[in-house]
């Protein structure tokens, strides 16, 4: 018997490079308790793994890879599943999948109605996938991307057309019979065989989708709310039947028209949630929406139109006025303004031309461009952006669980209750069988888990959805939960406070003027590649300064450069290089080099002939917004630091101007992560916020990492919000969106559970004894309906949510 219960894993290991990497990888998994035996081949860098899945998951072995220090190469896919009706399907599909060989991860969104799943292809296939989905009972709609979404659309409004019909023959003849109950009987035949012979084919049509969920339910041995919806139903009916005939109770049990009001109002319910759920993804629909479907591209001098799924890296691909931009590229020929806004959310044009990167969904507005296809298929940042957003709303942050570890506990704690209030009312009160009845359907068909189920992956996929809207891109439902708890944040400067390049910030001169100055200094510069050197470049073209031409450049020791100007010797350099060559540096300049020094900017000295002629200061400049953002972040009590590898001097001028106090300067690149430790161990939550080149580590280590102005790299930031934008105010915006998404979360729960707390007591006729008040079980599965209704209605508010710091910026 022990040896059957052993597994055999095969797990695909990247980044080992030689025999001592295997034996490492052995090492790891032979350490855990549970494995027999691990066998790593460096040749086909795989590692076989025996290993008893009593003591053992094979998400641990891959961890104990990933410990290592190793890769662990899994596939992700997104499999459609249609036919879940509760949060009791989604743990059905997540145990039934989460149990086959080779799945280490499974989350099932039953908003979405997508699986999202963590697969060892070597191990299990999409096809074993689609068996157990099917087997459940459950519909298996393909892999999310490799279907038509409008397959999605028509099976939706397909089934929403049934709902509509079933819901019409229940009300269309439940009422009715309701309405005869008060009413003097004039047939010759019993009422009570009237309303049998009326409603039972209606009956049969209305009510078959339940009793087979609730009967697939029981045979997969999972106790759902279908269960609990065709006992309340079956009760209802199966009692009226009886009293029809005399059989056990009196013709006095008459259930037919609640019965048929029961399922219309279930339906009722399923057709609205089916309805918003097809209103929470839309985010995802306009992404898919933005991209082209063809492109026209040169072949042979020839302009030909392709589907977009043809177009080759290296392709010509011509874009005409007003077309999308078919793929990812760089302009090789022509000019255009192209509007962006679809993926950064910048709502002016951009100029393109020569040299020149564009990005596919974008549109093209006024020129004819060509440019050369460089990134194609699913590379393309569109294509990154929408699997970024689709993986994010398959995510569940922690407070689901508490939701989940609920719903497990519910359905078990409801039946309870409805057999304990049945007994009591009948046994114990001596109240009538049929009032005892009526208190045992009305507990069943009143409790739901559902809006319990619904709270949080509705919220997510909206919070998620909407945040894409505005260039905000989280990539996990626990990024938002931290963002909420957040203490303290920490920004790089350069490139994420700061523009990242020098710029010209003051110039000094003597017996010159400034555009004279500066066409010497750029003339001479205009052969150097140092930024400081460009940056003066760049200073002499905004001022139209026309440039010459220079003789004899030569660089001096790394400390500046020297050449001849229209007959004149330029000198470029720093205080030393000057001295060295004889210039007279007064008390006056001193002190003004000294000034620079104070406010951070680099003074660059320039000497014509033998005389000193000015000073021009460069520094690295703070971003527009960056005050503006800091303060914003202090308002909402953050703790504001900021980090950089320049000395003290330069890093406190830049925090001065940016708003901030506390500052850690003169910090290694690979140092940054330390320092993001240092802080979470005196307790702190730290967001760090940089560009995503350097700050890899940083980001990683933080509690969240915000990845910043990089809309051209998404997928592979090691954020987990990724800003597209170049904007600090979207910074606000993220910690404000996720605030609102936790508590529309928070809110969706506390409503889940009240309802459930109130309605449940009420409908085991708590309030009977003191007020006479009992629960009709058709109003109870009206109220049923609109618990999950609600919560989904709460949850869909959150698609017009504008964050504060979005708001301010168009006033």
């Amino acid at each position: 018997m022990a040896e059957k219960s052993k597994k055999k894993a095969e797990i695909k290991v990247s980044g080992m490079s030689c025999a001592s990497c295997a034996l490492n990888v052995e090492k790891s998994l032979k350490g855990l308790e549970g494995v027999d035996e691990a066998n790593v081949n460096i040749g086909t860098e795989k590692a076989t793994v025996e290993y008893d899945p009593e003591k053992l998951k094979l998400a641990e072995l891959e961890n104990a890879v990933e410990e290592a220090g190793y890769g662990v190469v899994n596939e992700k896919v997104i499999l459609k599943i249609g036919g879940m009706t509760c949060v009791m399907c989604v743990k059905a599909i997540e145990d039934v999948l989460g149990k086959l060989d080779g799945i280490s991860n499974v989350t099932v969104n039953l908003t979405s109605e997508k699986a999202y799943v963590t697969y060892n292809p070597q191990m299990v296939s999409i096809t074993d996938m689609k068996n157990e989905i099917e087997d459940l009972g459950y519909q298996y709609l393909g892999v999310e991307g490799k279907e038509s979404e409008n397959l999605e659309e028509e099976l939706r409004e397909k089934d929403l057309k049934i709902k509509r019909k079933r819901m019409l023959v229940s009300f269309g003849f439940g009422i009715p019979l309701g309405i005869l109950t008060f009413v003097t009987w004039p047939l010759p035949i019993s009422f009570s065989l009237f309303s049998l012979i009326v409603s039972i084919i209606p009956f049969i049509y209305v009510s078959y989708p339940i009793f087979s969920a609730g009967f697939r339910s029981l045979k997969n041995r999972h106790l759902d709310m279908d269960v609990m919806y065709s006992m309340g139903v079956g009760v209802a009916y199966g009692s009226s039947v009886l009293g029809t005939f005399s059989i056990v109770l009196n013709p006095q049990f008459l259930f037919y028209d609640t019965a048929l009001l029961l399922t219309g109002f279930l339906t009722l319910g399923r057709y609205l949630e089916t309805r918003a759920k097809g209103r929470t993804s839309t985010a995802i629909k306009k992404l898919v929406g933005l991209q082209a479907k063809t492109a026209t591209i040169l072949r042979n001098n020839e302009e030909i139109e392709i589907p977009i799924e043809d177009v080759q890296m290296n392709d010509l691909v011509v874009v005409k006025p007003g077309e999308k931009i078919p793929t990812d590229g760089e302009v090789v020929s022509g000019e255009s303004y192209v509007d962006e806004s679809a993926i950064t959310g910048e709502p002016i044009p951009v100029l393109k031309d020569t040299g020149k990167s564009v990005v596919g969904g974008t549109i093209n507005q006024n020129g004819i461009i060509r440019f050369k296809a460089m990134k194609i298929g699913k590379d393309t940042v569109l294509s990154q952006i929408i699997k970024l957003v689709e993986d994010a709303q398959g995510s569940k942050p922690d407070v689901q669980r508490i939701a989940d570890t609920a719903v497990s506990y519910f359905i078990p704690t409801v039946l309870t209750i409805a057999v304990a209030a049945f007994l009591f009312w009948y046994f114990v009160s001596g109240t009538t069988l049929i009032f005892a009845l009526t208190v045992l359907i009305s507990i069943l068909v009143v409790a739901c888990p559902c809006a319990l189920g619904l709270a949080s992956p509705t919220a997510v996929t909206v919070g998620i959805g909407r945040g894409a809207d505005f260039g905000i891109l989280v990539k996990n439902g626990e990024a938002l939960e931290v963002s909420e708890k957040l203490t303290t944040i920490l920004f790089d400067k350069t490139g994420t406070l700061t523009k990242g390049k020098p710029e010209v910030t003051d110039v000094f001169t003597m017996g010159f003027d400034n555009k004279e100055l500066l066409k010497f200094a750029a003339s001479v510069e205009r052969n150097s590649q140092h930024p400081l050197g460009e940056a003066l470049v760049r200073k002499a073209q905004a001022e139209n300064v026309v440039l010459v031409e220079s003789q004899n450049f030569d660089t001096v020791g790394g400390k500046g450069v020297v050449a001849t100007v229209e007959g004149k010797r330029v000198l470029i350099g720093n205080k030393a290089m000057l001295k060295g060559n004889g210039f007279m540096i007064s008390d006056e300049y001193n002190e003004i080099i000294s000034e620079f020094g104070i406010a951070g900017k680099t003074a660059v000295l320039i000497g014509i002939d033998n005389e000193l002629a000015g000073i021009i200061a460069i520094a690295d400049t703070l971003k527009e917004n960056a005050s503006k953002a800091i303060e914003g972040l202090r308002k909402m009590n953050l703790k504001v630091v900021m980090i950089t590898g320049d000395n003290e001097k330069t890093a406190m001028a830049i925090a001065k101007q940016a708003g901030i106090h506390d500052v850690i300067a003169e910090v290694l690149p690979q140092d940054k992560s330390d320092e993001v430790k240092r802080l979470q161990d005196a307790g702190e939550i730290v967001a760090f916020v940089g560009d995503g080149i350097n700050d890899a580590p940083a980001l990683a280590q933080s509690d969240v990492g915000i990845a910043i102005g990089s809309g051209t790299d998404v997928a592979i930031e090691s954020g987990e919000i990724v800003l597209i934008k170049d904007d600090l105010n979207d910074a606000i915006a993220s910690i404000q969106l996720s605030k609102k998404v936790m508590s529309k979360i928070k809110q969706n729960l506390f409503w889940a559970f009240a309802y459930n707390v109130v309605l449940i007591p009420v409908a085991a006729g708590i309030l009977y004894p003191f007020y006479g008040i009992t629960f009709r079980p058709e109003f109870a599965g009206l109220a049923m309906a609109l618990s999950s209704v609600s919560v989904l209605t709460l949850s869909l508010l959150l698609k017009g949510y504008v964050p504060p710091a979005k708001q301010t910026k168009h006033h």
